[in-house]
């Protein structure tokens, strides 16, 4: 690896030694209790004191990341500029930062991304004595297996700067958005609190507007998240908030610290609860669609919605059908919206799929035998920001999205599955134009994007 950047307030901040860090880091972690199922953030706020100080503020945030251990590859750091005063978002032209914990290698690819953004730049001084993103680091190793650092320096910019960045780089479950920031500074206990109380309702509230840098010395980078965070219509949650007279300092002048964390709706794989009700009821929703298409093929008819069904095939739902004989595709259709009761929608669908796909003949009785059908359940589809198609590319979560595109009276639907024959965002979207009669290179002030993910039943 290249030019390295070394850790600059090792010894200071936190252990200089493996085995010191390692056990404290691991100790902070395994005291923060985490409730059962609670979500894994798309961003946290944490503060960056000494950890003895603001340590186990921040093991608040990184305790929850543990679900995503291995699913988080990369790392969006933000931080204050604390020893260099410049204008701008400062990137670093590093190959790696280095703790006593081993190196943690830099996405350039991402770096070389955002550079192209108005007010980000190189600038090496301003990360190489910055403890604001350094601290961070060693929860980060521990925290997750393997990731690349994006790591940046806010100094005198327009938040709104700040959260064109994190838009390009928002991605999906494989980013982590990490703002660094400690809150009120060396004033009283009781002052501290009253003022950094103040911070977290603005936080909780995703408004910017009064916090000052009186309030919190990385305003700027929390400013950005809050705005995209409302934008987005992400859930926050305050998982701590205490000063430095609460851990390991007096109180007559104290730091405050909090820790949020900032999860995506959207984002998560479809609710446990939720895949869990469709799965069991699995079998009757294939034998619904089976039926359907078997007394349809056979004799015109169509099959009446049973009287007595389980609540959630009674319940809007929309899903497509698809079938396949001999491993490929033989029909597929579907409701991209949830507008009847489920069990009818799939009924009319799987009809459809057999007898409507304009790509097949109708279906004849002699193939119902060994025709494979599955079902996918749609959730709920969410209304993309999309201002350039760079943006679009960088939301889209592949595996897990299914994308409705639509523009003037042209419009396709991709289902999620489609990523295993088209594994790169940028195919994913061109195949999905194709199929709506756009060229490849189609975009408008008019293009409209929805996502969605879709609980498979086979």
């Amino acid at each position: 690896m290249g030019v390295i950047r070394p850790a600059a307030v090792a010894g200071m901040f936190y252990p200089g030694d493996a085995p010191s860090l390692r056990r404290d880091v691991q100790t902070m972690l395994a005291a923060t209790p985490v409730p059962p199922g609670a979500p894994v953030p798309k961003a946290v706020i944490v503060p960056h004191a000494g950890f003895v100080y603001s340590g186990p503020i921040a093991a608040t945030a990184y305790a929850r990341l543990a679900p995503a251990r291995t699913t988080i590859t990369r790392v969006v750091l933000i931080g204050p500029a604390h020893r260099v005063a410049f204008a701008g978002i400062a990137v670093s032209t590093a190959d790696g930062f280095d703790t006593p914990l081993g190196r943690i290698p830099i996405d350039k690819e991402a770096v070389a991304r955002i550079a192209t953004l108005p007010a980000v730049g190189g600038l090496d001084q301003a990360h190489a004595q910055e403890h604001s993103l350094e601290v961070q680091l060693p929860f980060l190793q521990l925290a997750l297996d393997r990731f690349a650092l994006v790591p940046m320096v806010a100094g005198n910019v327009d938040p709104e700067r700040v959260a064109a960045v994190l838009d390009a780089l928002w991605g999906g479950p494989e980013t982590l958005i990490v703002i660094s920031s400690d809150l009120s500074h060396y004033l009283d206990y009781a002052t501290a609190r009253g003022i950094d109380g103040a911070t977290r309702a603005a936080i909780e509230r995703l408004d910017p507007a009064p916090i000052g840098f009186d309030n919190a010395c990385g305003r700027i980078g929390v400013a950005g998240l809050l705005a995209v965070a409302k934008r987005r219509a992400l859930a926050v949650e305050t998982l701590d908030l205490r000063n430095s007279g609460d851990t390991a300092g007096p109180r007559d002048r104290v730091v405050g610290y909090g820790a949020w964390a900032f999860v995506d709706p959207a984002a998560t794989v479809a609710p446990a609860s939720f895949a869990a009700r469709l799965h069991a009821v699995g079998p009757s929703l294939l034998a619904l669609a089976r039926d359907a298409l078997d007394l349809y093929t056979r004799t015109g008819r169509t099959l009446e919605v049973p009287a007595h069904l389980s609540a959630i095939l009674r319940e809007p739902g929309g899903a497509f059908v698809t079938l396949k004989r001999g491993g490929m595709l033989r029909g597929c259709i579907g409701s991209p919206s949830a507008w009847r009761p489920l069990a009818e929608d799939v009924i009319d669908n799987a009809i459809k799929a057999g007898h409507q796909d304009p790509r097949f003949p109708a279906l004849t009785a002699a193939e119902l035998d060994g025709l494979m059908i599955s079902v996918s359940v749609l959730t709920p589809r969410e209304a993309m920001t999309i201002p350039d198609e760079e943006s679009l590319l960088a939301q889209l979560r592949p595996r897990i999205d299914g994308l409705l595109i639509r523009d003037g009276d042209r419009g396709a639907l991709f289902l999620p599955a489609v990523w295993e024959q088209l594994p790169e965002a940028r195919d994913f979207l061109r195949a999905l134009k194709h199929k709506a009669g756009m060229a490849p290179q189609h975009w408008s002030a008019g293009f409209q994007a929805w996502r969605f993910q879709a609980v498979e039943v086979e």
